[in-house]
Order: structure tokens, then sequence, then C-alpha cells
């Protein structure tokens, strides 16, 4: 795989109980036919979930037709990009992980704002935000 996250290194894997991403394989990866862009690696909270559900994203129940297990809080899950950043503006926020983290998400909210959410902020910001620190 060739997929590089966030922070410009190969992209990690996100969530494996649940298996988690588009392709279902763990990864955060995307392609032309993730029209939903599932590429934040997310630590779910009560409150994400909660707040999902309100905006009719239901992640909390199992949808078995879709493979969906239903998510709880701790889990780690490639979340839409849209739905993380709709849910960041709203003042919830789910932890990231910027390691499994697609690249692609940059599209959507700044690298900086990320690394303010971040689960696993590396040692060493400078490199990959400037002004931060």
């Amino acid at each position: 795989m060739d997929a590089r996250n966030v922070l410009g290194e190969p992209l990690h894997p996100c969530g494996t109980d649940p298996v988690t991403g588009f392709f279902r394989d763990g990864y955060c990866a995307t392609s032309p036919e993730d029209l939903g862009s599932h590429t934040v690696c997310a630590l779910m909270t009560r409150e994400f979930l909660e707040f999902q559900r309100t905006i009719g994203n239901n992640l909390i129940d199992p949808a078995p037709a879709h493979g969906f297990p239903g998510l709880r809080p701790g889990d780690a899950w490639c979340v839409v990009a849209t739905r993380w950043v709709q849910a960041f503006r709203a003042g919830i926020v789910a932890p990231v992980v910027l390691a499994a983290t697609h690249e692609a998400v940059l599209e959507y909210i700044s690298l900086e704002e990320l690394v303010g959410c971040s689960a696993d902020v590396p040692d060493d910001i400078s490199s990959i935000a400037p002004d931060a620190g």
C-alpha cells in the first residue's frame, strides 16, 4: 500500500476490532469509489457517537446487511472526513490518530487543527506544524 498519512509517512492501520476502513482492511485508505472519504482515524467517544446520531449518521446501531457492527466509545474507526469536521466545528471532538489518518483529509481541515485533536502527537511537532509548540 502506498497511501500516506497526514504526516507524510506511510499510512498506519486504524482499527481491526471492529475492522474499519472503506475497504474493511483496517486502513483509512481511499479511492474514487469512496465518495464519503472515510479518511479520519478517530477514537470514538460517547459525545461524538451521539452527535453523529443527531445529524443522521447512526454509528451506534449495528447494520448487519452492510457488515457494520455498531460502535462503542473507545473503538477506532475510519470516519467520513466531512462528518468528523462537522462535529469538530460543533465542538465535539473524537481524538484523531494522525499516523492512521489519510492525507486526503487535509482537503477538509488543516494539519494544525488535527494535531490539536490528536491522540498521537509526535514528540517533535516542529517538523509538521512549524507554528505549534
